[in-house]
């Protein structure tokens, strides 16, 4: 009886020094597998859907005249979106997104009770806004492209033929004495 009172109050330990991250990660995760499968069935009501332009400073890219069908996620201002295409101009990108608000609200949650747990005193608006960005681009997350480079299946043979010359006697015979040099 005492093995299993320990067994749990040490789950309980555990859980609580880092046990809520795993969980609140496992419903972020299922929010975003949702909200993703609803954007590739075209379940997404076009009337939720929301026009973002950020600006940037971009002077070799010329105005894309239409949106590329990219999806991804932004953040901006602490509210998750998914984007499901941006087009480009020199001074801004535009996206056409939706707001992933299940995301926002356990991203929240869990600042929240991480803070709690770690007694840290929150602010008025339940977070702690004193962390500043580094740069100005910080607040903008991208997809990285992931290119893999495949080996084509049939290899050339190669054929190798060394230049080789056997020689007998490494000295070369001198046709005489070298001509004297004075000044």
């Amino acid at each position: 009886m005492k093995k299993i009172i320990a067994i749990l109050l040490l789950n309980v330990h555990l859980f609580n020094l880092g046990g809520y991250h795993f969980v609140f990660q496992y419903f972020i995760h299922q929010s975003e597998e949702q909200i993703v499968k609803e954007i590739y069935e075209n379940k997404i009501d076009a009337t939720k859907l929301v026009e973002i332009k950020i600006p940037v400073h971009l002077p070799g890219i010329h105005k894309w005249k239409n949106y590329v069908h990219v999806n991804g996620q932004l953040q901006l201002k602490g509210v998750y979106y998914n984007y499901l295409r941006y087009k480009m101009a020199p001074d801004t990108m535009s996206f056409i997104c939706i707001a992933n608000s299940v995301k926002t609200q356990l991203v929240t949650a869990n600042l929240v009770i991480a803070k709690e747990f770690n007694d840290v005193p929150l602010s008025k608006k339940g977070h702690d806004s004193s962390l500043k960005k580094a740069s100005w681009g910080a607040e903008y997350s991208f997809q990285i492209p992931d290119f893999k480079f495949a080996a084509f299946s049939t290899l050339l043979k190669t054929k190798l033929s060394p230049i080789f010359y056997p020689l007998n006697n490494p000295y070369i015979e001198s046709p005489g004495k070298p001509p004297n040099f004075s000044c």
